[in-house]
């Protein structure tokens, strides 16, 4: 009987990416569990017999902390014997050599991609992993090959006591290109040379640590680390060393970080060269060339680039060589080992002698071929599964650096680009951020808009001069592309003026890092070419899309407002734009008079912040937010004209407005996903001591068909029961009625106990300002601690507002919370965000119940 897999990791991540390894291999039991209390839950009640087939724990402390989970595990039903594998995660302290007795294997977290279903699949076959063939005790021999299979690791298996290898397995033969019988019982001294630690060291501790060494092949040697460990082979002892090379053509993590400092580069002449240079020199190519097609007016294609090992020939013209004509028409060209059957139609395959060889056409995102990339190899290619996929993204980003330069060549003459920094100008920029709004309206994305002004940048100029002032606005350009992604953009408005836009912003807080991230890079001392130190810092504003307005010209508006603020506080710094309580107070019967004028001109919106369970993370309910966008000063916060709503009376037309907008949109998506998600609405204190409040509700709830034990009316603590009438006698009217009611900001109020004595309260939400300081404050931990134990003893849920990091899940999660709220898991959302949200949902719960069972 198949029995099932365990799945034992904190960490979100790293839980999903063991779950999909493993469900990809087509395992169809697996249980997913957050520690070793959850999985002897998921586990209770199932037979003790069958046993479990596996468990993968994923270790993140030290020695003892690995050896007391490993012992827990081995506890649970059916985890006595059964083989487990341990995963280190990154912050892991504990060295492999010192995993507990019984761990079957190890892999590092990283690799849980290309490794764990191999040793998954040497668990599941019964053949024990290295680690258990070294415990061996009765002399057996031990199928040890299967590791044999494992990607791209190389296994050298030498006798304990000669040191001569014995038998290798077929990656190293590959790897280094010499054939298997040309292995057979070589010293090791001649196959590895460690560096700053002697072989026979290496050997006698057979600790399975990492060493440097270089690995002998055909070229001469590679460079990598290895691994050594005692096994039992034919009876007799032996050594099994693992080698990890770090070419780039031969293992994936090298592969994937060469494509990291190669995409990292910057744009340019120099920049090509230096891509084109790592390319050649970490995968031993031989030959390097990249081409320009053809542009108007041209007679042929124009190198940019090339790299050639040897002397140098008498190159053939473009047009003779056939392979380029080929690749420049759109044909990708692969040839792992017999590219010499080229040679009869291509000169420069005749010349070059290669025996590998790549061509691959540039093309721009239009599929325009922009030019061609030729790379080549006289011992032919190492892995295609890896050197493939490494030329194609390096032929991508030569194509982007092409396309680039193109671009701005074209952006000088139409004068769109900055000549001095190669930036977008003003007028470009406009253009672009006029199209993201277009997009993000389309697609219901934020993203964030950051004015920045060099501070006392005319003092450069006047004091240095004005080459010394370039110098530091070509300096600043390059700090400021470093520290945004790609899909950003950042442009030179205008003299030391810059913008940037991030996008794709799923909570403000990674905005602020961004912008934190600039102001330490901009402190950093720049040098001129004279040797001269500057200390150049930036003073920088921030606007939010679609939170503080919904066009471009008010988005840079309140970004320079920022700004500007920022260099009021003494520069260096950086602000987020917002109307001010002050300028409420100035301009409030400007501001109330608009309000009154907000709901029919359109300008009033409700966004909603999804509520989660704690134990599964799926959405159970949302809260209903109202935003302001006022057409002159953008998102006008709610902590400003609520109170002004509330003064002038507007607060009860507008809760109306808000509360049947919520309602219908809430009936929208229960009808189209089969959800019926619990909605939050806020009451304000004058809405709560309205008479009418009660026929209100029913009249909303009747008109667009919401199920009333699916609305609940949050009142926030802060409200006073005796000064407000009637608020005791309309909150039990809703809940007879089938409303649930929630008390908000609970802990912040002095009437909390009065509060849940007197009112007919089904939920308690925990104020952000005590969820916030969990890892920080020890008391506001002890008062959401208490907070949650008193409402569960008097059977009342529990939700905490401000849920915004790992370490607040997880105290959250130990002290039994119920819901959550919060950035961690959502910003308030434009209803065609949420809608995909919910769609999202929907297709990943299709896709699992579709799966085999």
């Amino acid at each position: 009987m198949n029995s099932g897999i365990l799945v034992v990791a904190a960490q979100r991540e790293l839980r999903r990416g063991l779950f999909d390894a493993l469900d990809q291999a087509g395992y169809p039991q697996i249980h997913s569990a957050r520690d070793v209390p959850h999985a002897a839950i998921l586990l209770e009640g199932r037979p003790p017999l069958p046993p479990l087939q596996l468990i993968v724990v994923v270790l993140t402390g030290d020695e003892q902390q690995a050896r007391h989970s490993c012992e827990q595990l081995r506890r649970l039903p059916g985890g006595a014997d059964t083989p487990l594998i341990a995963v280190l995660a990154e912050e892991a302290t504990l060295n492999p050599a010192d995993l507990p007795m019984g761990v079957s294997d190890w892999l590092s977290a990283s690799r849980i991609g290309s490794e764990l279903v191999a040793r998954w699949r040497g668990s599941q076959g019964g053949r024990r992993g290295p680690r258990q063939t070294a415990a061996s005790a009765d002399g057996a021999q031990e199928d040890y090959r299967y590791v044999f299979e494992e990607g791209d690791v190389e296994w050298l298996i030498a006798d304990a006591e000669t040191h001569r290898l014995l038998e290798v397995s077929p990656t190293v033969a590959r790897h280094s290109r010499l054939h298997a019988s040309q292995w057979e019982g070589l010293p090791l001294s001649q196959v590895l040379r460690f560096e700053g630690i002697p072989l026979a060291r290496v050997l006698a501790d057979a600790d399975r640590g990492w060493y440097p060494c270089q690995r002998k092949s055909a070229q001469g040697v590679d460079t990598g680390q290895a691994s050594v460990r005692h096994i039992r082979q034919g009876g007799r002892d032996a050594l099994a060393l693992m080698f990890r090379s770090d070419r780039a053509d031969l293992r994936a993590e090298a592969a994937l970080s060469l494509l990291s400092r190669i995409f990292a580069s910057t744009s340019g002449v120099d920049a090509q060269v230096a891509a084109g240079r790592m390319l050649f020199d970490e995968l031993g190519l031989d030959y390097l060339a990249v081409w320009s097609a053809r542009r108007d007016g041209a007679d042929a294609p124009t190198q940019l680039l090339q790299l050639w090992n040897g002397e140098n020939p008498v190159w053939p013209p473009a047009q003779l060589q056939s392979s380029l004509q080929l690749v420049l028409g759109g044909k990708s060209i692969l040839y792992r080992t017999d590219a010499k059957r080229l040679a009869s139609i291509d000169p420069l395959l005749q010349q070059l002698d290669l025996t590998g060889f790549a061509g691959l056409p540039l093309h721009d995102e239009r599929h325009t071929v922009l030019g061609a990339m030729l790379a080549g190899s006289h011992k032919g290619f190492g892995e295609m599964g890896i050197i493939e996929p490494v030329l194609r993204c390096a032929a991508a980003r030569f194509a982007q650096m092409l396309e680039l330069g193109r671009t701005r060549e074209q952006g000088r003459a139409e004068g769109l680009v900055d000549a001095l920094t190669g930036l977008p100008n003003r007028l470009l920029f406009n253009d672009r951020l006029d199209t993201i709004i277009r997009e993000a309206t389309r697609n219901g994305e934020c993203f964030a808009v950051l004015f920045v002004d060099l501070d006392r940048f005319k003092a450069i100029n006047d004091t240095y001069g004005h080459a010394a002032g370039d110098q530091v606005l070509r300096t600043v350009t390059q700090r400021l592309c470093g520290s945004i992604r790609a899909s950003d953009t950042v442009a030179r408005y205008a003299g030391d003026e810059f913008t940037i836009v991030l996008r794709h912003i799923v909570k403000n807080d990674d905005v602020l890092r961004v912008a934190e991230k600039i102001v330490q890079v901009m402190e950093t001392p720049l040098y001129l070419d004279d040797g001269t130190e500057l200390q150049v810092t930036t003073s920088m504003g921030l606007s939010f899309f679609p939170d503080d307005a919904g066009d471009a010209q008010t988005l840079l508006k309140h970004a320079d407002e920022a700004m500007y603020a920022a260099k009021h506080l003494g520069r260096n710094n950086f602000q987020i734009y917002e109307v001010s309580p002050e300028y409420a107070q100035e301009h409030g019967m400007a501001l109330k008079s608009r309000l009154r004028h907000a709901e029919g001109n359109g300008e009033l919106r409700v966004v909603y912040q999804p509520q989660v369970n704690t134990g599964t993370e799926d959405i159970v309910g949302m809260e209903a937010l109202v935003r302001w966008e006022h057409p002159e000063l953008g998102m006008i916060s709610p902590a400003v004209f609520i109170p002004l709503a509330e003064e002038s009376g507007l607060i009860v037309s507008i809760g109306e407005w808000v509360m049947r907008t919520a309602c219908r949109q809430a009936k929208e998506w229960e009808q189209r996903y089969g959800l019926r998600l619990r909605l939050g609405v806020n009451l304000s204190a004058v809405q709560l001591m309205e008479p009418q409040l009660l026929d209100t509700v029913t009249a909303v709830l009747r008109e667009t068909g919401l199920d009333p034990t699916l609305l609940e009316m949050e009142i926030t603590e802060s409200i006073s029961i005796k000064a407000a009438p009637n608020l005791v006698e309309n909150l039990h009217a809703l809940h007879k009625l089938g409303c649930h009611i929630a008390i908000d900001d609970f802990g912040t109020g002095a009437a909390s106990l009065d509060y849940l004595r007197r009112l007919p309260a089904d939920r308690i939400k925990i104020d952000q300002s005590f969820v916030r300081n969990i890892g920080v404050d020890p008391d506001d931990e002890a008062i959401v601690r208490a907070t949650i134990e008193m409402a569960h003893r008097l059977n009342r849920t529990v939700v905490a507002e401000g849920v915004e990091i790992e370490q607040h899940l997880q105290f959250l999660r130990a002290h039994d919370c119920d819901e959550l709220q919060g950035y961690l898991f959502c910003r308030p959302l434009q209803p065609i965000s949420f809608d995909k949200l919910l769609a999202e949902r929907q297709r990943l719960l299709e896709g699992r119940v579709a799966e085999p069972a």
